[in-house]
């Protein structure tokens, strides 16, 4: 479709009382899409930046982290699965919202890409109002994530949307157990929880093993977090406590 040939559209799509300021990077090496893409989303109110190749779009990242990355699959210097799997591997940007754009269209393809660490697929060739409305959906979950569903603790951090523990930028696998104790150390971080809280949250009232079992679920989390399970304080005699320093 004509860039020009947008306009009428694109005048549907802005969200009336609410204004739309977040930084999007396009990074797409066809000139043409690229341009329909960047218009179609500066037209909803979006910014944009738009890149043809991985170099120029590692740059930029150095230089200002964006809300959304749009990202071609098939690229002239770098395929684009590589730069998602680059871009979970950096600790701030393991949460950054990904939308891999391609005419690939076997299912195989997708699944690889989101298994990669993508959130979202879009086929090539798309239409402009299915693009604006994925971006709004991402955006409105990324945001979520950030606020209720994402917990931190110095260089932690929980994705509880996605079920996920990253630690420096790595992925961190627990056990179910583990993850539960942790969330609950996170959400209440700065305050001494006992040991009697920790089992009835964790574990529940009819818990009726060794409080033991809970120094042992410490310990081995601790462990799983590496240089970061020293945020992990024990107080003495009275429980444990989630120091975000």
């Amino acid at each position: 479709m004509p860039v020009l040939g947008l306009q009428g559209m694109l005048g549907n799509l802005q969200w009336k009382g609410e204004k739309q300021m977040a930084l999007i990077y396009v990074v797409e090496d066809d000139k043409n899409i690229q341009e329909i893409e960047t218009f179609a989303l500066s037209g909803a109110g979006y910014q944009t930046k738009g890149y043809d190749c991985a170099a120029d779009f590692y740059r930029a990242l150095e230089a200002e982290k964006p809300d959304l990355v749009l990202l071609d699959v098939m690229l002239p210097d770098e395929d684009g699965l590589a730069i998602v799997q680059e871009i979970r591997s950096r600790r701030e940007l393991a949460l950054l919202p990904i939308i891999l754009v391609t005419a690939r269209t076997a299912e195989i393809d997708k699944v690889k890409g989101l298994d990669m660490g993508a959130d979202d697929y879009l086929t090539k060739p798309f239409g402009v109002m299915e693009l604006i409305s994925r971006v709004k959906a991402m955006l409105r979950r990324s945001q979520a994530a950030q606020g209720e569903g994402c917990l931190k603790a110095g260089e932690i951090v929980m994705d509880q949307r996605k079920h996920a523990v990253i630690v420096r930028g790595m992925a961190c696998e627990l056990t179910y157990k583990e993850y539960e104790l942790l969330k609950l150390l996170l959400a209440n971080s700065g305050m001494v929880m006992t040991r009697d809280v920790i089992l009835d949250r964790v574990w529940g009232n009819n818990f009726e093993g060794e409080s033991r079992t809970l120094d042992m679920h410490i310990k081995t989390l601790r462990q799983k977090l590496g240089d970061q399970g020293g945020l992990i304080r024990t107080v003495r005699n009275v429980g444990y406590i989630m120091s975000g320093e």
